[in-house]
């Protein structure tokens, strides 16, 4: 059983190795998701050995080897958990051993004992924390910390455990994957030797090793959305509303020009002059919104609406303010409400600048699918007409 477990934790870092070479790292930025995205659960066999402060102080015989027989412990383990973001989660977990053993004997049938470990633990995913997410990485490194309840129930003794754990995870496929799970425990000192009186010498607590091999299962979404680069959108709606205003600045001059021709020209009665003011067309603007909300993810996008907004006061333009939602979630009928609510909601910031809702016009696009990645689609665009 020794060298079955070492030949895991070594299999763990040589396979991780392999995976992080053949495929490039892709970092990107990511948008937090719903309380009810990124959960799972775990299933799996653990073998553990249990080492007593008794026999640490009284009667060393760890050098009997911490796993042999009298010490094997053999269970199974549930948990489920959730990750808030890609680096950071939370996760219950619950070990049952039908075969453990308290150590006090070389007898492994004599020393026998049932207990079980519940434990709340905080994962902090290495891999995505210093290297950046990526959703297809092969293997993640995952320390942990946890505290719970130990429960002897062939003694009927209860103890608080802390615990110091490496876990792995390797991706077999979106939602499903395998597990090893390394981990130090330590628990009181009564728990797994049936001895009530020890003495002021003994140490204070009892310590307990594992290793847990099981699978892994990503319910539901499980990956993180890619944040809109919201800078360059902004950056292009920009540098078309420069081109706009310089286009606008020249028809201007030429406009008085012309008037100042008009001016100064004699009147003939056989003769008119026709004047020909060219229509101002300028590209929208877009305000963009996070998944299923309404309201604007940025207020910055707001000043690239206002400088189209001026624009369209100097023209006496009217405005068409058009909403949109992803068609990739959800149906049809509330995305088409999502939409109008997120037109309503910038045409509200168009009447705080000054535009009467009589030139404003609102088109309600529903689901859609016409920009890549697909949250670009989240948004309303302000247009002048």
């Amino acid at each position: 059983m020794k060298k079955i477990l070492m030949m895991l934790a070594l299999a763990s870092v040589s396979v991780a190795g392999m995976a992080q070479e053949e495929l490039p790292e892709q970092k990107y930025s990511v948008a937090t998701n719903s309380f009810w995205s990124n959960w799972f659960v775990t299933a799996g066999f653990e073998y553990g050995a249990s080492y007593s402060a008794f026999e640490r102080t009284l009667t060393p015989r760890l050098a009997g080897g911490l796993f042999k027989d009298f010490r094997q412990d053999l269970g199974v383990t549930v948990s489920v958990g959730k990750w808030f973001t890609p680096g950071m989660g939370l996760r219950t977990k619950g070990t049952y051993f039908f075969k453990g053993h308290n150590a006090l004997t070389d007898v492994a049938e004599d020393g026998e004992v049932k207990f079980m470990n519940i434990q709340e633990q905080a994962l902090f995913n290495l891999h995505n924390l210093l290297l950046g997410y990526k959703a297809d990485r092969v293997w993640n490194f995952i320390p942990y910390l946890g505290a719970g309840l130990l429960r002897n129930f062939t003694a009927n003794v209860n103890s608080v455990t802390t615990s110091f754990g490496l876990y792995n995870t390797f991706r077999l496929s979106k939602h499903i994957g395998l597990q090893l799970d390394l981990s130090y425990n330590l628990a009181d000192y009564q728990v797994f030797a049936e001895v009530k009186n020890y003495g002021s010498t003994v140490a204070k607590t009892d310590h307990y090793f594992s290793a847990e091999l099981g699978l892994l299962f990503n319910i539901g979404k499980c990956t993180w959305n890619k944040v809109p680069d919201v800078d360059a959108l902004k950056a292009l709606s920009q540098s078309q509303i420069d081109a706009l205003n310089a286009q606008l600045s020249d028809e201007q001059a030429e406009n008085n020009r012309l008037q100042q021709l008009l001016k100064n020209q004699k009147p003939v009665a056989a003769e008119t002059k026709t004047v020909t003011v060219k229509e101002v067309v300028a590209s929208p603007v877009s305000v963009f919104f996070n998944l299923g909300k309404s309201n604007i993810a940025s207020r910055k996008d707001l000043q690239n609406v206002k400088d189209l907004v001026n624009l369209a006061k100097q023209n006496g333009s009217k405005i068409v303010v058009t909403g949109y939602a992803d068609s990739k979630t959800g149906s049809a009928a509330l995305n088409q409400k999502l939409s109008q609510k997120r037109a309503e909601t910038v045409v509200n910031e168009l009447v705080k600048m000054g535009v009467s809702r009589d030139n404003i016009e609102i088109v309600a696009a529903g689901g859609v699918d016409v920009l890549n990645p697909m949250n670009y689609n989240r948004r309303a665009t302000v247009a002048i007409k």
